[in-house]
């Protein structure tokens, strides 16, 4: 599994990269998590909203922090 968190380095891009990362860990997964900062990347996969969550390519969460719970669920397929 691929997580990436797409945003340009706002406040909430980095809160939604710390619970990404907590919520990986509590679910013990080994999955690799990227924060994408770029725009000209951000632009090019039809983000409107920042931060953006997207999984194994698919965009799952945009424009707001999901909580650590939220996260774990999607991350298990909830």
């Amino acid at each position: 599994m691929k997580l990436e968190i797409l945003g340009t380095g706002c406040t909430k891009c980095k809160r939604m990269y710390d619970n990404v990362t907590e919520a990986v860990k509590k679910a013990g997964l080994q999955t690799e998590v990227v924060k994408v900062e770029e725009l000209n990347e951000i632009v090019s996969r039809g983000v409107l909203m920042t931060p953006s969550l997207f999984k194994d390519g698919e965009e799952v969460v945009a424009g707001r922090v999901p909580t650590v719970n939220e996260i774990i669920e999607i991350l298990q397929g909830a």
